[in-house]
């Protein structure tokens, strides 16, 4: 189940996000659409880092009936790179969206030795979407 919370007034493909979040876990996600501002706030207080960043993810303890986690994305990094890379914003998101679900589901493209990119890589082509930022960087 994946509840959506869209600061903004972007279009998403929200069906696409349901099928992408249902085919991977039974929990709750909830995908929460926000400014820069406030997903710099984010990275700050989680992360130390005092930039903003396109997505975070947050996993929730895995307790009985307890959701997966959050995902937060920035809604305007995700235009600019929409708009640089020639697709809809609407893609940007859904690629995103792959990108911190992974993580909720353990996946650490940080100390992984490629898995969470050949998996990422492997969703992008399933539900046909333009090439994600970890494929981007290779």
């Amino acid at each position: 189940m994946l509840l959506i919370d869209n600061e903004s007034n972007i279009s998403l493909h929200v069906s696409l996000l349901e099928q992408i979040c249902n085919a991977h876990t039974h929990k709750e996600v909830e995908l929460l659409i926000v400014d820069a501002q406030s997903i710099q706030e984010l990275n700050r207080e989680h992360r130390g880092k005092d930039t903003p960043t396109d997505v975070l993810s947050f996993p929730i303890d895995d307790f009985p009936h307890s959701p997966l986690g959050s995902i937060v994305i920035n809604h305007e990094l995700a235009h600019e790179k929409a708009k640089e890379l020639g697709h809809e914003i609407e893609e940007e998101i859904a690629l995103l969206f792959i990108h911190g679900l992974l993580h909720l589901l353990g996946f650490d493209h940080e100390v992984d030795s490629g898995e969470m990119r050949d998996k990422e890589e492997a969703l992008i082509n399933q539900y046909k979407l333009p090439q994600s930022l970890i494929v981007r960087t290779i």
